[in-house]
């Protein structure tokens, strides 16, 4: 029978919407319900309210205010980076790792897209970066960590490669960076300086804010084509009513993120060993995916020889223990992980393969009772 007390260990698919932050987004929905475009007293409140929210997103991005985009997640952040530069160049090409998320994957496509190689656990290749960027290239897009094997890509390296490019091009066509975070936010620098990239991409529904919320950092001077056209909200690339509320909750959200993940980081890195410790001795066929050093602290991702993850998944359910097969957006898919592919694993290795995500409410307890019933389980 199935246990009454859940263990949650799909964080990377989603997360519980913080206490606080469900409270400083509740007067958005009723009292302070006004539209910040108009001119009352009480709208400009609004207005007032939206535009603190949008600089402190800029204070940890190390950005002016002016060049945070608010969004509805970062699928949408994403679209409006890929095709507010590209349509404006058609005869460009876009260069892309072949393990983004697919919102990046399935926008470049629509594009003369070119896919840089993976290593075996999933780093960016940075030599076969060099041989795709040409004098018709005008954007690179490498996520900053992988929503599946949790692997950190080397961005300052990658940035130097797309800076040495553009110094190098006869071309007088633009080149930009542009990094998918929305993994890293919990735990990673997200200063975009110290990057080297042009435009990030931020979303609420994984750092304990609200589903449908997010941001995309445009840097100064970068001109976008917008998606939707209206009344020129967001700097004209985003019209439409702005969802205050969801604006003030992701502004919240990235707030907390921010300040506690150094500590978050140390508490997470210590289940992760634990977790890989045990399984060593529990299931020593267990065969761990992704860089071992360069890795999220929350990611643990297997692959159990001769196991069917599907059957792996209702098991683990049924004894209260909640987990994935790969990243949400591509479940429903029956084929194998674009991600494991390029990273060399057989289709067979990828359909034996589970990621488990740890998060704030993870707990030693969690992940012994994890292991163990995996053990059993698979063995």
């Amino acid at each position: 029978m199935k246990t009454s007390a859940t263990i949650y260990l799909d964080y990377a698919a989603a997360t519980p919407l913080d206490d606080a932050v469900l409270a400083a987004m509740q007067p958005y929905f009723s009292q302070q319900f006004y539209n910040p475009s108009a001119t009352y007293a009480a709208a400009q409140t609004v207005h007032t309210d939206l535009e603190a929210a949008r600089a402190s997103v800029a204070h940890w991005l190390g950005a002016h205010r002016s060049e945070v985009i608010f969004t509805a997640g970062g699928s949408e952040a994403n679209n409006l980076a890929i095709h507010g530069l590209m349509r404006q160049y058609p005869n460009a090409n876009i260069v892309v790792s072949a393990i983004e998320h697919d919102s990046v994957l399935q926008a470049a496509r629509h594009y003369n897209c070119r896919e840089v190689a993976v290593k075996a656990d999933g780093t960016i290749d940075l030599a076969d970066l060099e041989q795709q960027i040409d004098d018709n290239t005008v954007l690179v897009s490498v996520m900053y960590a992988n929503n599946e094997v949790g692997t950190i890509q080397p961005l300052k390296d990658v940035s130097q490669v797309v800076a040495a490019s553009k110094s190098t091009r006869s071309s007088k066509l633009p080149l930009y960076l542009h990094s998918d975070a929305c993994q890293a936010t919990n735990y990673l620098d997200l200063h975009v300086a110290r990057l080297g990239v042009d435009l990030l991409t931020l979303n609420g529904g994984k750092i304990y804010g609200p589903k449908q919320s997010g941001a995309l950092y445009v840097k100064g001077g970068i001109p976008l084509q917008p998606l939707v056209d209206g009344g020129g909200q967001e700097r004209g690339l985003r019209s439409g009513t702005e969802n205050v509320a969801g604006a003030i909750g992701f502004s919240r959200a990235l707030d907390t993120a921010q300040t506690m993940h150094h500590d978050e980081v140390s508490r997470l890195q210590k289940l992760q060993r634990q977790f890989l410790n045990m399984l060593s001795d529990s299931l020593p066929t267990a065969v761990v995916n992704g860089a071992h050093k360069r890795r999220l602290p929350n990611n643990v991702h297997l692959t159990l020889p001769g196991q069917d993850n599907e059957r792996l998944l209702l098991q683990l359910e049924h004894s209260g223990i909640l987990a994935a097969a790969g990243s949400a957006c591509s479940a429903s898919k029956e084929e194998p992980s674009h991600v494991l592919r390029a990273m060399g694993l057989s289709d067979a290795a990828a359909q034996a393969s589970l990621r488990f995500t740890m998060g704030r409410y993870t707990t030693t307890e969690d992940v012994i009772r994890t292991v163990q019933a995996l053990a059993s389980l698979a063995n």
